[in-house]
């Protein structure tokens, strides 16, 4: 069976334009893959494979959401598994990323925004192992688009209640006040522009990029154990709605003011501390400051129903 055909035929529950969509975004996914390994100098470099694709959140639930009135759209969710550890870095899908969000952005032959995430086979078997919930929840609901032969799941794992407590509430504790601490400062600098110009804008837009990072973190760490380990928090902010729907109304998409500060706050992270052409306005910070103080709210909320389930969990065990 072709590649092609292998995806029509997991991807029966959708419409034929998403199974296009699909398909073009493997194909860019193989044959860059391929070009990245021919460019590089190590020969460790040279040998990698994609053993598995795998479709998962909403598009492979049959949940996924299109809603124009507040311009909220679902994203494709792919797990990339690769041979090697090596395959998982940002830079070797810089290429792979940046064609298909110009053919998202440009072209337009892909409608639907692309969030990948990238794991060798190894440790994804070895999250699976451990009752990772994040990883059971791929293998539970995920839709596999390609695999080599050879290389099958694990055996799922499971943790005990008492594991997941203690390892949630350790993850909120460091990540949740890292987050509120980033928000403080970023209010602290915000106010020093009397003092220090246009810069303390920029700072205070890195830091406020801070606190959203480690409260999309702090979320997916206390929920499922895992979050990729990235900056980007629009990809960030993907897999946390994917996760949690109902957060997808912090960051309303149906005005451009509100799209451009998010972009901001998404390129402070490099451009606010490096680029002498960024710029922030002081209106829009204050906008962004209000939504990640509501992000953080609804984050601690969330975590709590959590950790009372987890509870309820252990007096049932």
């Amino acid at each position: 069976m072709s590649y092609p055909d292998l995806l029509e035929d997991r991807l029966s529950h959708l419409p034929p334009r998403k199974r296009r969509e699909l398909a073009l975004v493997a194909k860019i996914l193989f044959e860059e893959f391929q070009q990245a390994q021919s460019s590089r100098n190590k020969k460790i470099l040279r040998n990698g494979r994609i053993l598995k694709l795998v479709l998962f959140g909403s598009y492979a639930r049959g949940s996924w959401v299109e809603d124009r009135a507040s311009g909220y759209f679902s994203d494709y969710d792919l797990l990339v598994i690769v041979s090697k550890e090596d395959f998982t870095e940002p830079e070797f899908w810089r290429h792979a990323e940046e064609r298909i969000d110009r053919e998202w952005l440009v072209t337009k032959r892909i409608k639907t925004p692309v969030e990948p995430i990238y794991h060798s086979y190894e440790d994804v078997n070895g999250q699976i192992a451990m009752g990772r919930p994040f990883f059971l929840d791929i293998l539970r609901d995920g839709i596999v688009l390609y695999e080599a032969e050879g290389y099958p799941f694990s055996k799922p794992g499971k943790m005990t209640p008492e594991q997941k407590h203690e390892e949630a509430q350790r993850y909120f504790d460091e990540w949740y006040g890292l987050s509120q601490l980033a928000l403080e400062n970023a209010r602290s600098s915000f106010e020093k522009t009397n003092i220090y110009g246009n810069k303390a804008f920029k700072f205070s837009a890195f830091l406020a990029h801070q606190a959203v990072e480690q409260a999309y973190h702090c979320l997916l760490l206390t929920l499922t154990l895992y979050s990729p380990k990235m900056h980007n928090i629009k990809k960030l902010r993907s897999l946390a709605e994917a996760t949690i729907p109902e957060l997808a109304d912090i960051w309303p998409r149906n005005r451009r003011m509100y799209k451009r500060a998010f972009e901001l706050l998404r390129r402070a992270y490099v451009e606010a501390r490096y680029s002498p052409e960024y710029e922030i306005t002081k209106e829009e910070l204050e906008w962004l400051f209000e939504r990640i103080e509501l992000l953080q709210h609804r984050v601690k909320e969330i975590c709590e129903a959590h950790f009372q389930e987890i509870a309820l969990e252990q007096q049932d065990s």
